[in-house]
């Protein structure tokens, strides 16, 4: 029963490097297709808003679907989509092989790890949902890098083709190898999932993993202009520092799930306000080779352990429903990467791309005010019961 799962697992990496690959691969893109920074940065944020205002409601409905179909046509749908995404003549391509995607993201991160459990059974739950957040957080730790590193070697094209033919890849092997489940006969009905959010301790919860997603991706989706603009890096020794920042969050994933299951919001509060010093400090230590590593390591550890604490901090702040809870957080987290893409760049053409940083930070002091009040929040007794 292993390989299912590490190809689920596979898939995931290939499903989550697709939304986060085009961060390091907006200055060539920009060049490309002549269009600024910041409006290429708008393709980030399409394929948030999009993830956000669609997935919840794609992920109930296609719960009904027999999931080796389902994912072995989101992998095809992504294989199309990143085939277009190489060879997109101008942004308006661009933003359509953006939007196809994002569509899928949702519905399969949501279903992925359901359908672990069901594959290997209830006894071993946990080590197979651990599996698929594997391939998940690798994603967001060496997608993006190895994707600058052959942007850099053969072009920003290769790197959307390459990711066609290995998604084209893994549906052929999801087809030979994952084999049917059942659906579940006992699914919460889509309309007491909804109810919720008729808590105003969940809606705090939504909102504050908006409000980290905003202050992560207000900076980090301009991290590779950052450092070749400001520190005079050129394409390779971008995508080395970007696999740096990568490499920590694997220290930073562990560490946030550790943290996570003592307190989530103190977890989520801790892990902030190191994330402020790292954001603060990049443009300051730009070009101190300590410094600047320092800094990128705070915040790349920070980073990653954010991802991990705010997804578990939303299924533990619903316990009857988590599953639901999960797709809340994705759509908040990709609401809050689309308003941070934006804002990033609303603040390159008005303050300078040196001002981001500090943009950033201003969204993370506001979350973990959040989460202090969040704290003091005492739901009724009849609330925690429901």
């Amino acid at each position: 029963m292993l390989l299912p799962i590490f190809l689920l697992s596979a898939a995931g990496f290939t499903v989550l490097t697709t939304e986060f690959i085009i961060v390091g691969l907006l200055p060539s893109i920009a060049r490309d297709l002549h269009v600024t920074i910041p409006q290429a940065g708008l393709l980030v944020t399409l394929f948030a808003f999009t993830v956000a205002a669609f997935g919840p409601f794609l992920t109930a409905w296609f719960a009904r679907v027999e999931r080796r179909k389902l994912f072995i046509s989101v992998l095809v749908m992504f294989g199309l989509a990143n085939t277009l995404a190489a060879l997109a003549p101008n942004i308006w391509v661009m933003a359509v092989a953006r939007l196809i995607p994002a569509l899928g993201l949702p519905v399969f991160w949501a279903l992925a790890s359901e359908t672990a459990v069901d594959i290997v059974g209830p006894q071993f739950a946990g080590r197979a949902i651990a599996r698929i957040g594997f391939g998940i957080v690798c994603a967001t730790v060496f997608g993006i890098p190895v994707g600058t590193l052959i942007s850099d070697a053969f072009g920003w094209r290769s790197a959307f083709a390459i990711l066609a033919v290995i998604a084209f890849a893994k549906a052929l092997l999801l087809f030979i190898y994952l084999p049917k489940t059942d659906l579940h006969q006992h699914q919460v009905s889509l309309r007491s999932q909804f109810k919720i959010l008729h808590s105003p301790l969940m809606q705090g919860h939504v909102l504050l993993s908006i409000l980290v997603f905003s202050g992560m991706f207000t900076a980090y989706t301009y991290l590779a202009d950052i450092l070749e603009r400001l520190a005079g890096f050129d394409g390779t020794l971008v995508g080395w520092c970007l696999m740096g920042f990568g490499a920590v969050g694997l220290l930073g994933n562990s560490l946030g799930g550790r943290a996570v299951d003592r307190h989530p919001l103190i977890a989520s509060m801790v892990f902030c306000l190191f994330m402020i010093g790292g954001m603060v400090a990049l443009v300051p230590s730009i070009h101190s080779t300590l410094g600047l590593a320092a800094a990128l390591g705070i915040w790349g550890v920070t980073q990653a352990a954010l991802f991990l604490v705010s997804h578990v901090r939303l299924m533990k702040a619903a316990p009857q429903a988590p599953a639901f809870a999960a797709s809340l957080n994705i759509a908040g987290a990709n609401l809050g990467i689309g308003l941070g893409a934006m804002v990033g760049g609303r603040v390159i053409d008005t303050l300078g791309l040196g001002k981001v940083g500090f943009a950033a930070a201003g969204f993370i002091l506001v979350s973990i005010l959040l989460a202090l009040l969040l704290m003091a929040f005492k739901p009724p007794a009849a609330c925690m019961q429901r």
